[in-house]
């Protein structure tokens, strides 16, 4: 299981954080943020992207598997039952949507459209369990959500309102399909 998900980058302030598994108080969410981030900080970039050890608040036997782009630390924290290649895999199929969506995506991106890059993450992880890892089903979803927002704003603009069964229609899909 997936325990957490932290982006960081090379200063060490988060960029998107989040907790699968509750670490109550913003103290120590903050503790595990600077701990994690000493620990894939200073190793050299030609060691290998995988970390055992403990973090005190998800127990022993944690791995953190992380990737460094540019000035960003990815890192997912998990327990010993998650493959080391499946997440870097994951990562990478994080990433390369991020920059689909994006296009060229940078940590500006990460701060300045923090709700898109939340419902990507979402996507592809809910509860700490992997839902998709097919880059395009991925986008097609986040497309469609941007599609109804889109469309939301413009009934309210023009004082009408679509039940959920007309957008699905005019989405393509039925609740059947759900």
């Amino acid at each position: 299981m997936i325990k957490g998900i932290i982006i960081v980058n090379n200063s060490g302030k988060p960029r998107l954080v989040k907790f699968y598994q509750n670490v109550f108080g913003e103290e120590r969410q903050q503790s595990v943020i600077r701990r994690v981030f000493q620990q894939v900080s200073t190793r050299s970039d030609s060691f290998c992207n995988y970390l055992e050890g403990s973090i005190p608040e998800w127990g022993d036997n944690i791995k953190l598997i992380y990737r460094h782009y540019a000035t960003l630390y990815f890192v997912f924290a998990v327990d010993a039952q998650e493959s080391d290649l499946g997440i870097l895999d994951l990562i990478q199929v994080f990433v390369e949507a991020l920059d689909k969506q994006f296009e060229n995506v940078c940590e500006l991106d990460l701060i300045f459209h923090s709700d898109r890059v939340h419902y990507i993450l979402d996507e592809i992880v809910m509860g700490g369990m992997v839902l998709e890892t097919n880059i395009n089903s991925i986008l097609q979803a986040i497309n469609d959500q941007e599609r109804m927002h889109k469309q939301s704003i413009k009934n309210a603009t023009a004082g009408k309102s679509d039940s959920v069964d007309a957008i699905s229609t005019k989405l393509g899909a039925s609740r059947s399909a759900w």
